[in-house]
C-alpha cells in the first residue's frame, strides 16, 4: 500500500534550502520515492492551518519512509534542514 510524507517547510535560509534539495533528490530516489507536489501555490479551504510551504512525496510503503527518514546519507541533510528550516512531517498511509 503507498505511503506519503507529507511536510510544511518554513525555510529561513533559501540558497542553502537549495543545497538540501539537491541532495535529498537522489536519496528520496534511492527509497522509491517521488515528489508529488513540490511547494507549489495553495489555498486553505477551510480551517486555520496556514502552510507555508507543502511537499508531498508518494512511497511504495512505509517501510520505505522510515528507511528514507534513517538513511545514513540522510542524516547530514536532516541536520541541514533542521538549521536551516523549521519543519513539519507526517507520514500517512494510503489506500491499497
Amino acid at each position: 500500500m503507498p505511503s506519503y510524507l507529507i511536510v510544511n517547510v518554513d525555510v529561513h535560509d533559501p540558497e542553502k534550502y537549495e543545497a538540501y534539495k539537491s541532495g535529498v533528490m537522489p536519496l528520496v530516489n534511492r527509497h522509491s520515492g517521488e515528489y508529488l507536489v513540490r511547494g507549489g501555490h495553495h489555498d486553505v479551504i477551510e480551517g486555520d492551518w496556514n502552510p507555508t510551504r507543502l511537499v508531498l512525496f508518494r512511497f511504495p510503503d512505509r517501510a520505505s519512509i522510515d528507511a528514507f527518514m534513517d538513511d545514513p546519507d540522510y542524516q547530514p541533510l536532516k541536520q541541514l534542514r533542521h538549521s536551516i528550516a523549521t519543519t513539519d512531517l507526517v507520514a500517512v498511509d494510503g489506500i491499497a
